[in-house]
């Protein structure tokens, strides 16, 4: 007979936590929740050193980071980056209004705001998926807190300050919140400063060092400075077991170079209005959220580049999102749950060029004219658990994606610019895409110390505006279109076709019954993706002939849909090593992860696939007091992708340290980056254009690939009261 116990209220809601829903069930478990990100104590830790969330996530196995901007990373899944990933802030899906992707949806939430995070990297359910074909991320602001209603009024605060040496990174942060048993109201306000960080080792581009050379001196990076700053209030109203949070976000990015791209951002103001509402009720749980995106933003060359000669190259954005998602989760029974959702968003886009003298003018540019993506997604999940040990889910999904754009123009008339916007012009803009995905998912809890769990996914994905619209072949135009940091220049397709990927996953978790003295989990996937925009050498109109055939250099490429597949495994272990009332317990902790792509058309590899990385750590814990001693060791990167004249990078291994004391009312982190200073490339960090020639005397020097930091010592304070 079926046991009568509590599943917890997020097996069925995935927003703030109310009360528990009580029901006859043979098994409390939930199968929508992803890997859990960094605990409490881990973020902390992490915030000490970056001002980047992405990198909260980076422990994580299967997620690795392509490098950009200083709090603006891109994080992958599995190989799948960017928008192939579904990013949700605090349940917004935001999108990313720039030709470079400098403005991520991480980009907008600073560390210091993170409550949680939840990484959905293998079958991801459904219900949380959607326009993504490599799984979903969701990060969450810390959530309000009630009083008892026989409590007095809560009040709280904390304020925290930064400081890291490499860079002189400083910020800090201040938040609030005052409380009642039915309304809570918080305001906290962040920012982020750094100079351009120094790598380690000794770090100096070939062409460096002439009289009167572009490069910076000694091993600084050029273009990796930033400047930024978060504000958010919110206001929230609970009435018994239902739920009413407003919350109104503003940034202020002043400056943020990107060292893998020929621009930097000169200026990002966002603001974002986010309505949400959880209700319980006798037959489940109902969610609901209206949320608007504005976004003004702003490209140019920073300081560190040589520009056209005083006037610049402004680039300009303009994007506003707009999104309504409602779910209902449903206790069909003592051991069915079904979850039933809409979501609509609206996106438009403006990217221009204002006129910047010589052959940029007198017109402005349009790079996107008035360009519109819009969603309409509906979709159902059935979960149910069979017994104490067996719980299946299947979902299937609808979207349909409708994209458009208007006529665009050059900067003149000159045949330079005008033959390719006359051909531009002439194609059919509007695109309509039907897409679905299925998820089939088992899973196997035979006794306390083990989970086994299989599935199967269907996932599609439809092009971005910056994949189809994008329309030049002129040089200097496409150089600007290029959102993975190759230092190519890419043209848009507008015949594109949605990419579907089918994935196999497979996965066991072995652990102590208690969850404390040791485990280990294994992950093996397969994902054959059809249609997967991968990219191809452009032959015709001012492309030349060199660039069909050229070996290295900087390229012209066309986005071209073409069949890929990505395989690997993620392993993580970690084991209680020992115990002394004198020194604390002891901890090690494991991380590998293997990935692989291939694009099966051309025979090529996929591009920027992280290669085969360890990461081990030893922690040490006793009162108030954490230290953690970490090893991280990455594979050469060898197999690159030949259409791109990727750059192939050498093995490294770093070492870093970390300490932290927690009082009652404050923290102090303390820790070491990069300890022996070693000079390493990031596998993923992109072709190095932070500092270069002028682009009217000469190009900028191929083959050198972005730096790692080298040493940092860094620390933070925070406070509680």
């Amino acid at each position: 007979m079926a046991a009568l116990i509590a599943i917890p209220l997020e097996a069925i809601s995935q927003e703030a936590e109310l009360d528990t829903v009580v029901v006859t069930a043979t098994k409390s478990a939930d199968s929508t929740q992803g890997a859990p990100g960094p605990n409490k104590a881990e973020l902390s830790a992490q915030r000490a050193a970056t001002s980047d969330s992405a990198r909260l996530l980076q422990d994580i196995p299967g997620v690795s980071l392509y490098g950009a901007g200083g709090v603006s990373s891109l994080p992958a899944i599995h190989g799948l980056a960017d928008d192939r990933i579904r990013v949700q802030v605090d349940g917004m899906d935001l999108v990313a209004a720039c030709p470079n992707h400098m403005n991520s949806a991480l980009s907008y939430i600073d560390p210091t705001q993170v409550g949680s995070a939840t990484v959905f990297a293998g079958i991801t359910p459904v219900s949380v998926g959607g326009d993504s074909i490599g799984g979903t991320i969701q990060m969450k602001s810390i959530a309000p807190e009630f009083t008892k209603s026989d409590e007095q009024t809560l009040r709280k605060g904390q304020a925290g300050v930064f400081y890291r040496s490499n860079g002189q990174a400083r910020g800090g942060n201040v938040a609030a919140s005052l409380a009642t048993e039915n309304l809570h109201f918080s305001v906290s306000a962040s920012s982020a400063k750094a100079n351009n960080y120094t790598a380690g080792g000794d770090f100096k581009p070939a062409g460096s060092g002439a009289a009167g050379g572009p490069w910076l001196d000694g091993n600084e990076v050029g273009s990796s400075a930033y400047n930024s700053s978060n504000q958010n209030f919110g206001l929230a109203y609970k009435q018994a077991e239902h739920l009413l949070q407003l919350n109104v976000g503003k940034q202020h990015l002043a400056f943020e170079g990107f060292p893998n791209q020929r621009m930097d951002m000169t200026g990002n103001d966002s603001t974002q209005v986010n309505l949400s509402y959880t209700g319980q009720y006798q037959w489940g749980v109902l969610e609901a959220r209206l949320y608007d995106q504005q976004t003004d933003h702003a490209m140019n060359m920073g300081p560190d580049r040589f520009s056209y000669g005083t006037l610049g190259m402004p680039m300009l954005t303009q994007a506003r999102t707009t999104g309504l998602n409602g779910q209902g989760n449903i206790v069909l029974s003592e051991r069915d749950i079904l979850r039933a959702g809409i979501e609509y968003q609206q996106y438009t886009l403006n990217d221009w060029w204002p006129q910047a003298g010589g052959m940029m003018g007198p017109n402005t540019y349009w790079n996107v004219d008035f360009g519109t993506r819009d969603r309409m997604d509906v979709f159902g999940e059935w979960e149910t658990y069979w017994n104490d040990d067996w719980l299946s889910q299947i979902g299937i999904r609808s979207d349909t994606v409708k994209a458009d754009a208007g006529a665009v123009q050059g900067y003149n008339a000159a045949a330079i610019w005008a033959v390719d916007a006359a051909t531009f012009n002439a194609q059919e803009h509007q695109h309509t895409d039907h897409n679905w995905d299925m998820t089939a998912l088992a899973r196997y809890t035979p006794d306390a110390t083990q989970t086994l769990e299989a599935g199967f996914a269907r996932k599609s994905h439809s092009p971005n505006l910056y994949q189809r619209y994008p329309w030049s072949t002129q040089p200097m135009a496409a150089l600007m279109n290029n959102f993975v940091g190759d230092g190519n220049g890419y043209i848009g397709n507008v015949d594109l076709k949605p990419e579907v990927a089918s994935t196999l996953s497979a996965s066991g978790d072995w652990h102590d019954a208690g969850r404390e003295q040791w485990g280990v989990k294994a992950t093996a996937y397969y994902t054959h993706v059809q249609d997967y925009i991968d990219a191809r050498r452009c032959d015709f109109s001012q492309c030349s002939a060199s660039n069909v055939v050229a070996t290295s250099g900087f390229l012209i490429l066309q986005y071209v849909n073409q069949s890929a597949r990505l395989y690997g495994l993620d392993l993580s272990a970690q084991k209680r090593i020992a115990t002394s009332a004198d020194y604390g317990s002891f901890t090690a902790s494991g991380v590998l992860n293997y990935v692989r792509g291939e694009n099966k058309t051309t025979g090529d590899n996929l591009y920027n696939i992280m290669p085969l990385n360890l990461k081990l750590a030893v922690v040490q814990k006793q009162d108030a007091w954490s230290n953690t001693a970490e090893m991280q060791v990455v594979a050469a990167k060898t197999q690159v992708s030949q259409v791109r004249n990727e750059i192939p990078t050498t093995g490294y291994s770093l070492f870093n340290l970390r300490s932290s004391y927690e009082w009652k009312l404050a923290r102090l982190d303390f820790g070491i980056e990069n300890v022996f200073n070693r000079h390493y490339a990031l596998p993923l960090g992109g072709a190095y254009t932070g500092q270069g020639a002028s682009m009217s005397s000469g190009s900028i020097p191929w083959g050198v690939v972005v730096p790692g930091m080298g040493r940092s010592v860094n620390a933070a304070l925070n406070l509680r009261f």
